[in-house]
């Protein structure tokens, strides 16, 4: 299957599992084709077929409830219960039980594209390294989430000196469509449960984010509530790809919600799954972190030391594997992660040169 047939074959497995946004689907090809960092976060579903033959020595790794479509724009803020700063990965849409081998090569593997286009500046050996020693001694320690609070000794674990919140974002979030007509009963009443006061007033707009999730239905509510903005986002949730290539139609489970529950963090209270939505408080400090957006100055070697450290708080949610990972780390070569991240940037980078001359 070559990659034209494997994004027919995932996209019409999508219409199969939920309503799908053409006109949204139509923007995530012509993104895809515009450099090989979009086409890799829009194509998990072709990671997925490569990934067990380009890295077959990987394969047999312990497995782990995984993030899936790990990668260096995976990350981002949010608020926990106690009104804190927090950062970690903010994207589960993909996870799914596989090799603890897959997010870590996934994710350096984006390193290598992100590094090949001149977005980041470190050496992909040096990358790698800090990936791999943040990701390991995080799992020995049992896990340390990352809460920012206000400090900014804090925001040093990161690498930066300051995250900027995204400019114009409620006038931004106020101009979508609003939405008249065809909202889904469900996603009506999910929605209104989730604001402060049942009975506020509210609108319904249209939204479009993200890249591998663009096709997916989104609905914003946006009210006003004590002399400021409020948002909630539901999105339709539909399972890892992964499903799709192991052909169960039947199976259709996201593992979205224990994923989040399960990794070591301190969690968003406003972020969960309630039928077929992902629920999720949208403001400027619940955001993802695109490596664009990211200060000129930062150390970008902590900056990936973080990421490894994070995905081992995401691996921590399957405790009784540890022990299996850190003994199979102890038998790997040094050079594993950058020869197999490498393996996988080449395979997709080739793809994507397949894909944008269609």
């Amino acid at each position: 299957m070559n990659i034209h047939k494997a994004t027919q074959s995932y996209e019409n497995w999508m219409r199969g599992c939920t309503a799908v946004i053409e006109a949204h689907l139509r923007l995530k090809h012509k993104q895809m084709r515009d450099s090989p960092f979009l086409f890799f976060r829009g194509t998990f579903y072709r990671w997925a077929q490569l990934w067990p033959d380009v890295c077959a020595s990987l394969r047999d790794a312990p497995k782990v409830l995984a993030v899936g479509d790990l990668h260096v724009g995976s990350f981002g803020t949010w608020r926990d219960t106690e009104g804190r700063l927090s950062w970690g990965v903010d994207d589960f849409d993909e996870s799914y039980p596989l090799p603890y081998t897959n997010d870590l090569v996934r994710l350096a593997a984006s390193v290598k594209i992100v590094i090949d286009s001149e977005k980041l500046t470190i050496r992909f050996n040096e990358g790698c390294s800090a990936i791999l020693e943040g990701y390991q001694k995080t799992l020995k320690a049992g896990g340390c989430p990352f809460v920012l609070a206000e400090h900014e000794k804090n925001l040093d674990r990161l690498g930066v000196e300051a995250f900027k919140p995204p400019a114009g974002f409620w006038e931004k979030l106020d101009h979508l469509p609003v939405v008249h007509h065809a909202l889904p009963p469900d996603v009506k009443r999910v929605l209104r449960e989730t604001l402060p006061n049942p009975n506020l007033d509210y609108k319904v707009v249209r939204r479009e984010a993200g890249l591998g999730s663009l096709g997916q239905q989104r609905f914003v509510a946006i009210a006003n509530w004590k002399g400021g903005h409020i948002a909630r986002e539901a999105k339709a949730m539909l399972p890892s790809a992964c499903v799709w290539l192991d052909g169960r139609i039947r199976n259709r489970h996201s593992y979205y919600q224990k994923a989040i529950q399960s990794a070591v963090r301190s969690h968003d209270p406003f972020q969960k799954v309630v039928g077929a939505w992902l629920i999720r408080r949208l403001s400027p400090e619940s955001n993802p972190i695109e490596i664009a957006d990211l200060p000129e100055e930062r150390d970008e070697e902590t900056l990936l030391y973080a990421m490894g450290s994070e995905a081992a708080n995401v691996h921590l949610g399957s405790k009784r594997q540890v022990a299996g990972i850190l003994k199979d780390l102890g038998r790997r070569k040094s050079n594993w992660l950058r020869s197999a991240a490498r393996d996988m940037a080449k395979a997709m980078e080739g793809e994507w040169k397949r894909y944008k001359h269609c």
